[in-house]
């Protein structure tokens, strides 16, 4: 029986995931990367269930939470630091990006071939090609045309891991006057994350002058956030400004498909990006190897597009509440009555914080 042809463009989250999860035995697999090894700088991700059944299907999850860091707890916070809304974390997974490409990496079939160079041009064959390759997708560009092109946001994502267990009383979100802060603990130190209107980039920031950036805008902030920022290096830290995709109402066109930010990339405020990469991947994967290649993309259609699109709205939605200016101290009101709502129910039903 011949082996069927499949080109996966992009070697980050999502093309290592459907590399690792289609059948060697029916399927010839070429994954294009234009990096010439796995990144060593990344902050961590929190891996919700879904994507932690997505990693069991690939054989890791195990080491993912070995390597990883559970995430119990955290609160939505002032930038004082007081905390207006908790949240219950139980069963989230935080690891480190450049981990999870790793464990993904050995998840990776020595069959692949693994191919190092920029992609320009789409593999010529009648086999299936994988738009795996990120919000500046070049299969999006060339099958969907100039209205697919990534649309820059007004906003800089500025985050970086450092040493030492943040503590519990600490960690969340702090939401101020068009601008977030995050922390978590991460495998062994603390990720953070800044968000907030910038001028820098829209293409390439240099992260010193980032940092810097930072720490003004955050100086005001409550301590744990300044202390950490101080801590924080351009080796350890990455800054890009947030892109996004328009809407996409399909996912496959004839012998193409887009998995991951390629066809869906939005803001971070869910925290779900890493993830729905995870679960298109591992999902087209399972239908291509049980199912025809038609049939198993108009299946990954109707499983994916709607679901995806509908978190890219929202996610949308959440940063502008997340990053209000003007509606800044009605926002916070209602999160912190909200806040007293949740705890007077926690104390009628006897659950725990």
């Amino acid at each position: 029986m011949a082996m069927e042809k499949v080109d996966i463009i992009g070697g980050g989250i999502a093309g290592l995931a459907l590399a690792g999860r289609l059948d060697p035995g029916r399927f010839d697999v070429t994954v294009y990367e234009q990096r010439t090894e796995l990144p060593s700088v990344g902050t961590a991700l929190a891996m919700w269930p879904e994507a932690q059944q997505a990693l069991a299907e690939l054989g890791i999850l195990g080491a993912v939470r070995s390597r990883g860091a559970i995430i119990k707890a955290g609160a939505l916070r002032r930038p004082s630091g007081e905390a207006l809304l908790s949240m219950e974390g139980e069963g989230l997974v935080g690891v480190s990006r450049p981990e999870l490409l790793r464990l993904l990496d050995t998840a990776v079939p020595a069959t692949v071939r693994r191919v190092v160079q920029r992609v320009d041009r789409l593999p010529g064959h009648s086999g299936l090609t994988v738009g795996a390759d990120g919000v500046n997708s070049i299969v999006r560009r060339d099958f969907w045309g100039r209205r697919s092109t990534a649309r820059p946001t007004p906003f800089l994502a500025v985050r970086g891991v450092v040493p030492g267990i943040p503590s519990p009383q600490d960690v969340g979100e702090y939401w101020g006057r068009g601008q977030i802060f995050g922390l978590a603990p991460a495998g062994g130190g603390t990720n953070w994350y800044a968000s907030f209107r910038s001028d820098l980039g829209p293409d390439k920031v240099d992260v010193a002058e980032a940092l810097e950036v930072t720490r003004d805008r955050y100086a005001n902030h409550a301590p744990a956030v300044k202390e950490l920022l101080a801590l924080a290096s351009p080796e350890t830290s990455l800054a890009q400004r947030i892109w996004t995709t328009p809407a996409l109402g399909r996912y496959a066109r004839r012998n193409v498909v887009l998995v991951g930010d390629a066809a869906h990339a939005m803001t971070p405020n869910l925290g779900r990006g890493a993830c729905e990469a995870l679960i298109d991947a591992v999902t087209l994967g399972g239908l291509l190897n049980e199912l025809p290649t038609e049939e198993a993309l108009a299946a990954f259609g109707r499983k994916r597009v709607m679901r995806t699109q509908l978190l890219r709205l929202a996610s949308s939605l959440m940063g502008s509440v997340a990053l209000a200016q003007g509606a800044q101290p009605w926002r916070d009101a209602l999160l912190k009555q909200v806040g007293k709502s949740v705890a007077r129910t926690r104390e009628r039903t006897g659950t725990s914080k």
